[in-house]
């Protein structure tokens, strides 16, 4: 976790931070979520990612619901299962893999993902609940709640 230091923040993202922005983190989410791992050693092979993080990053998950640990087939080590929780961070590792194809893969996107029913593309889009437009970049705001604004600003107003 990391360490609650965005408390003065009233937005979810920022709470999403806390339990996924470390690094690591959302690696070891993405190959629980799309190549099956569930054991430490495992995570630890594909990342390289030093035993001590591992173990703190898996505690963390286990402990924020992301993951659930249960005991290995045969006495073996212990599975890391990612959780209803865990697999809705999926559009998350949809929205970061877009960003990095255009921005950060000078050689093209380097994993492709597809829907297992039809074989066809897959990826995060904004829509908008009410009508179902696909409405551009610009055309997307941000209202804060009411309890929201006054949590963040202290006082009563109105958002107009």
């Amino acid at each position: 976790m990391l360490g609650r230091m965005y408390d003065g923040e009233v937005c979810s993202a920022a709470r999403t931070l806390e339990l996924v922005g470390e690094r690591w983190s959302l690696l070891i989410v993405r190959n629980a979520m799309f190549a099956g791992m569930t054991r430490f050693t495992e995570f630890q092979r594909a990342l390289g990612i030093a035993p001590n993080i591992l173990t703190k990053r898996l505690a963390e998950f286990v402990e924020a619901g992301i993951f659930e640990q249960r005991a290995g087939t045969a006495g073996g080590h212990p599975e890391y299962l990612l959780t209803a929780k865990g697999l809705d961070l999926k559009p998350v590792i949809l929205a970061l893999t877009a960003w990095g194809d255009r921005w950060a893969a000078p050689d093209g996107p380097p994993v492709t993902y597809r829907h297992t029913g039809c074989g066809g593309k897959v990826g995060a889009r904004l829509e908008c609940s009410d009508c179902d437009a696909i409405p551009g970049l610009p055309d997307v705001t941000a209202e804060l709640a009411p309890w929201a604004y006054e949590r963040k600003y202290g006082a009563s107003a109105s958002l107009q």
